[in-house]
């Protein structure tokens, strides 16, 4: 396991809010199992769920996402394949909101020795409440 830091840029558009972007340095874990890349971190006040984990599994042209801890409920997952539909649930602590995401485009150029990049642009609909297009962006240094 190789300790890591990280970048996390991400951009929300919304027709309801506009534009609104964060940016924070977080620090990391990268580790290799079984030919796939984890990449795992803590989500900060910046992010808007401080005490949860964020994992990053990426095999095979896909990123699967998964938060669990305070702030993620009993935890949330999203798969990220371009081209692909996925549904399933948003974890709040109020409650579970169906969410649908349509990824666009999803890339990784993440190395073993712990550089490169992971960008995803998809929309993402929280059923009733919110619907937009999401640029995540994250670099290791």
């Amino acid at each position: 396991m190789k300790e890591v830091m990280i970048k996390i840029k991400g951009k929300q558009i919304s027709r309801e809010n506009g534009e609104d972007e964060m940016e924070f340095v977080t620090e990391g874990k990268l580790y290799r199992r079984n030919g796939t890349v984890y990449l795992i971190y803590d989500e900060t006040e910046l992010s808007g769920i401080p005490g949860c984990q964020t994992r990053l599994r990426l095999r095979d042209g896909e990123i699967q996402m998964k938060r669990i801890g305070e702030g993620a409920g009993s935890g949330t997952e999203i798969l990220f394949e371009q081209g692909k539909r996925y549904t399933g649930f948003y974890d709040t602590p109020f409650g579970a909101i169906p969410l649908e995401v349509l990824t666009n485009r999803v890339d990784s150029t993440i190395t073993e020795e712990g550089s490169g990049n992971i960008d995803i642009e998809y929309d993402i609909s929280l059923k009733g409440l919110a619907e937009g297009r999401n640029v995540l962006n994250i670099t290791l240094m």
